[in-house]
C-alpha cells in the first residue's frame, strides 16, 4: 500500500504501522463477503431443491388422481371366427384284442404231449399241426382194425367165388334156386362184413388223428401254454390261443351320449400306449348295450396287423363320427372355471360379456365351439383372464397371419 513515510526520532516509520492495520480490516472484509456469498449459494440451492421437490409431490399427487379422474380402457385382441368346416370326433380309451380270438385246446381223447411245433407269433396255416400226443397205443388199434378189414375182404371174396360157381352148376340140377339164394346173402353178408370193418378202422384213424392239436383257421399264434411231457386231456383248457387271419381290434370305451353318434363304418385313428404310431381303422362293431355302472359302451375298431399292436395292451383311439360347420377359436379364447367353459365377448358398446359354450374338437388348427356362439361375434382372443364382466375396453381386430 502506498503512504507518506514519517519519521520521528526514534526513527519509526508511523506510514508503515498505519498501513498494516489497514491491510488486516480490508483481509477481514473480504473473509465476510466470502462467508456471505457461501451462505447465499446454499441458500439458493435449498430453496431450488425444495421448489423441485414441491414439483415431484405435486406430479405424483396428480398421478395417483388421474386413474380415478379419467381410467384408461385397455386394448384387447377380437377375433369373428364365423363358421368352419370341422369334424367330429370322439376321442376314447380301451384295449387291443385279437378281432377273432381263437382257443385251441384238447379235442381227442388226450395223453401225453410229445412234441409242441409253434412258438408264439408264428404264423399257422388251417390244419396245421401245433402239438402231437403219444399214440402207441391207439396206433396198434389201427393195425388190428386194418388187420380185421382184410379178413372181411377175404371172406367176401370167398363168398363171391362159392355164389359164381353154383350159379355155373344151377343149369345142369346140381344146384338148386334155394341154394343160389343163400349163396348171395352169404355173399352180401361178407361185403357188408368188409364195410362194417372199414368204418371201424377209419373210426380209428380218426380218434388217432384227433390226437394231433391243429390249427382251426389260419392266423397268428398268440400265446402257449403246453410243454412237451405235459399230461392234456378233453376239456382241460386252453393249450393255444390265436388271432384268426392276424387280425386286430380297439375295444374302445365310449361315453354313452358319444355312444349314439357312431356307426359301423367311422373311420378311426389308434394310438397304443407307449409308440408315437398311428394306425388307421375303421369300427366294425358298436356296443347294443352300455353298462349301468360306467354308462360307457364299446366301439370295435379294426386294424390291420403291425408288431406295435400287442393284444392286452392299451391304447387311445380317436373317432370321426362326422363333420359340421362351427365357429373355431384359438385354445387361449377359451376360459373354463367351476360353471364350464365359456369366452369374453366384446358388445356394441365395447364392454365385456361372458357367453357360455360347449367345446367340441380340439386340434391343431383350434377348438371347435358347437354351442353358445354364432360366430358372428366379436370374441376376445387372449387375456380373458384379466378381464371383468360390464369392463369397458378398447377392441382391435386380429391380424391375419
Amino acid at each position: 500500500m502506498g503512504g507518506t513515510r514519517r519519521r520521528d526520532g526514534n526513527g519509526m516509520n508511523y506510514e508503515t504501522t498505519l498501513t498494516g492495520e489497514s491491510s488486516a480490516i480490508l483481509i477481514d472484509d473480504e473473509d465476510r463477503i466470502r462467508r456471505r456469498r457461501r451462505l447465499l449459494i446454499i441458500g439458493g440451492v435449498v430453496a431450488v431443491a425444495l421448489v423441485a421437490a414441491a414439483a415431484a409431490l405435486s406430479m405424483r399427487g396428480k398421478d395417483a388422481a388421474a386413474p380415478d379422474a379419467a381410467p384408461q380402457a385397455p386394448v384387447v385382441t377380437v377375433l369373428t371366427p364365423g363358421q368352419t368346416m370341422v369334424a367330429r370326433t370322439v376321442s376314447s380309451t380301451g384295449s387291443l384284442a385279437a378281432r377273432v380270438d381263437m382257443p385251441v385246446g384238447v379235442v381227442g381223447e388226450g395223453g401225453m404231449v410229445t412234441r409242441v411245433l409253434v412258438q408264439p407269433g408264428d404264423w399257422v396255416r388251417a390244419g396245421q399241426v401245433l402239438a402231437t400226443v403219444e399214440r402207441s397205443v391207439q396206433s396198434e388199434q389201427v393195425n388190428s382194425l386194418a388187420a380185421q378189414v382184410e379178413v372181411q375182404r377175404a371172406n367176401a371174396k370167398l363168398a363171391q367165388a362159392q355164389l359164381e360157381r353154383a350159379k355155373a352148376l344151377v343149369g345142369r340140377g346140381f344146384i338148386s334156386a334155394a341154394d343160389i339164394d343163400q349163396r348171395t346173402a352169404t355173399r352180401d353178408q361178407a361185403v357188408a362184413q368188409v364195410r362194417v370193418a372199414e368204418a371201424q378202422l377209419a373210426e380209428q384213424r380218426a380218434r388217432t388223428g384227433r390226437l394231433d392239436i391243429r390249427a382251426p383257421a389260419s392266423g397268428l399264434v398268440l400265446t402257449r401254454t403246453v410243454e412237451p411231457g405235459q399230461i392234456v386231456q378233453a376239456g382241460g383248457g386252453t393249450l393255444f390261443r390265436m388271432a384268426k387271419d392276424g387280425e386286430m381290434e380297439m375295444q374302445a370305451q365310449v361315453a354313452e351320449a358319444d355312444l349314439a353318434t357312431l356307426r359301423a363304418g367311422n373311420s378311426a385313428t389308434v394310438t397304443p400306449v407307449g409308440s408315437n404310431q398311428h394306425f388307421s381303422g375303421r369300427v366294425w362293431q358298436v356296443s347294443p348295450v352300455v353298462d349301468p355302472q360306467t354308462r360307457q359302451g364299446i366301439a370295435r375298431i379294426a386294424v390291420a396287423y403291425n408288431d406295435a399292436i400287442r393284444p392286452g395292451g392299451f391304447a387311445s383311439a380317436t373317432i370321426t363320427s362326422g363333420s359340421g360347420n362351427a365357429p373355431l377359436l384359438p385354445e387361449s379364447a377359451v376360459q373354463s372355471d367351476a360353471k364350464g367353459s365359456y369366452v369374453y365377448i366384446v358388445n356394441g358398446k365395447n364392454q365385456v360379456e361372458r357367453r357360455d359354450v360347449k367345446v367340441g374338437q380340439v386340434s391343431d388348427t383350434g377348438v371347435a365351439i358347437t354351442s353358445g356362439i354364432t360366430g358372428a361375434e366379436r370374441i376376445v382372443t387372449s387375456a380373458g383372464a384379466f378381464l371383468t364382466v360390464g369392463q369397458k375396453v378398447k377392441p382391435e381386430a386380429l391380424k391375419a397371419r
